[in-house]
């Protein structure tokens, strides 16, 4: 009898051990996402190794496209605004008429161009896609010194021209009153779709590819850890990134945050944490930007999120009109780097955008997607990204365990609080209320970013954190 017993009791703890064994290692397995392997080339993937050269490509336009352009301004139709409606029913057209009136008359393409080829440029082809990325080295280092790459992604509607103010910040941070303790070299691709990047010509290019294939990039030029910093879809890119090649990413650094698996306590947090912030770790700060929730996230959120609906839906129904209209991309462009960087815009009739701005930077933005055809792919990526549903993916799941810096910007569309950001990113090292700024922090505040982005890393570098992951 004993010895039956002893019997029940070793397989008992034998199937404990198994399950407790099993439990750590599925865990372990579950920390990193796979590398997605594709080829987004036409046709049938070629039996040939790829091409892995990389050469140099600048920005040109010629004048017939031009030529193209004005005659497509010259015949716009425009339709009267609502009376007082300002920005509330979208782009207004008398403010829309004066940007289309500059773009005409005073805006200088060819100077534009000059400038977006002050930067070196190259393309590369991955998975079958030629990649287009921004390759800035710093101007001097000091003696024994080397830089530390930095790769910088880019969202919707943006595109690698945000970073354009930020780059002499990073590359050359002494010369613009910052410390420079640590000097980096910026890697700044566009996504597949997006500017001078292919499109992806096979369905399913998503965030998790994007990581993948700049994960290529930064391996193909020689950088076997780097750090990664991204808002908007860059976020995502760069999350995924870290969760793909934890022992490669020194460090995360966002200034967008979105957490879509919420647990109970998050939830519970929405409905009590204006009464009880000490109770979910709200700080004050988190209180002023969430509550009252309903107004501040539930309506904000059905109010501005039009656009992410018919992208992950229809994309290309209404990017034909948008690749057909220079008129019409402005509009669905302009609106957004309104709305995004103030909400309060919304109640002027020009929308604000002079206020942080100017047309020559918005108009350049406006022209990389014009000039490349790009409006319709970079649209669908908001399909290949969502059309399953939120939550429902693998890296949504999985946390992120790289050092990870945030920079929370008071006027981002939707406020993540930290406590919420936790239970994502398991190792934030910083979390910074910035003082002002929006949506687009590399082209609005860059200074304001390029010093969270510095002090993050000297945090990381000087404890080592990357070796502790």
């Amino acid at each position: 009898c004993s010895f039956l017993a002893g019997t029940m009791l070793l397989e008992i703890i034998l199937v404990l051990g198994a399950l407790i064994i099993y439990f750590f290692l599925s865990k372990k397995k579950e920390e990193t996402l796979p590398f997605k392997e594709g080829w987004w080339g036409k046709g049938q993937k070629p039996d040939t190794e790829e091409d892995t050269t990389i050469w140099p490509f600048k920005v040109e336009t010629t004048e017939e496209e031009l030529s193209d352009l004005f005659r497509r301004l010259d015949q716009a139709r425009f339709t009267e605004p609502l009376e007082d409606s300002c920005f509330h029913y979208g782009t207004n057209s008398v403010y829309l008429r004066k940007v289309i009136s500059y773009w005409k008359n005073q805006f200088n393409w060819k100077k534009q161009v000059e400038v977006l080829n002050k930067y070196p440029q190259f393309k590369t082809k991955i998975q079958g896609i030629d990649i287009h990325f921004v390759h800035a080295k710093p101007p001097r280092l000091p003696e024994g010194r080397s830089a530390k790459p930095l790769l910088m992604v880019h969202g919707w509607p943006g595109s690698f021209y945000e970073f354009y103010k930020i780059i002499p910040l990073l590359t050359d941070p002494a010369s613009h009153g910052l410390s420079d303790e640590h000097i980096f070299e910026v890697i700044c691709p566009s996504i597949p779709g997006y500017g001078f990047s292919e499109a992806p010509h096979k369905k399913g290019f998503n965030s998790v590819s994007a990581a993948s294939v700049f994960y290529e990039l930064m391996l193909r030029l020689g950088f076997n850890d780097f750090y990664a910093q991204g808002g908007d879809w860059g976020w995502l890119i760069c999350t995924n990134l870290a969760q793909i090649a934890p022992t490669h990413v020194r460090g995360l650094h966002l200034n967008l945050v979105s957490v879509t698996n919420l647990g109970f306590i998050q939830l519970l947090s929405i409905l009590l944490g204006r009464y009880l912030p000490g109770l979910f770790h709200f700080q004050d700060e988190d209180v002023r930007r969430m509550f009252p929730f309903l107004e501040k996230g539930l309506y904000r959120i059905l109010l501005e999120s039009g656009y992410a609906h018919i992208q992950a839906t229809k994309p290309d129904t209404v990017g034909c009109g948008l690749n057909d209209s220079p008129v019409g991309l402005a509009a669905y462009i302009l609106e957004k780097f309104s709305t995004w960087t103030d909400l309060e815009f919304r109640n002027l009739d020009n929308g604000g955008l002079e206020r942080k701005f100017n047309l020559d930077d918005l108009l350049t933005n406006i022209m990389i997607y014009w000039v490349s055809g790009c409006i319709v792919p970079s649209m669908r990526f908001y399909k290949e990204n969502l059309h399953k549903g939120i939550g429902t993916q693998k890296h949504e799941r999985l946390t992120v365990q790289v050092p990870t810096g945030i920079a929370s910007f008071p006027n981002e569309v939707m406020h993540t609080p930290q406590a919420w950001a936790q239970k994502k990113y398991t190792n934030i090292v910083s979390f910074h209320f910035m003082p002002r700024g929006g949506h687009f922090a590399a082209l609005e505040e860059p200074e304001l970013l390029a010093e969270d982005i510095l002090q993050f890393v000297g945090k990381v570098e000087k404890e080592q954190l990357w070796r502790k992951k």
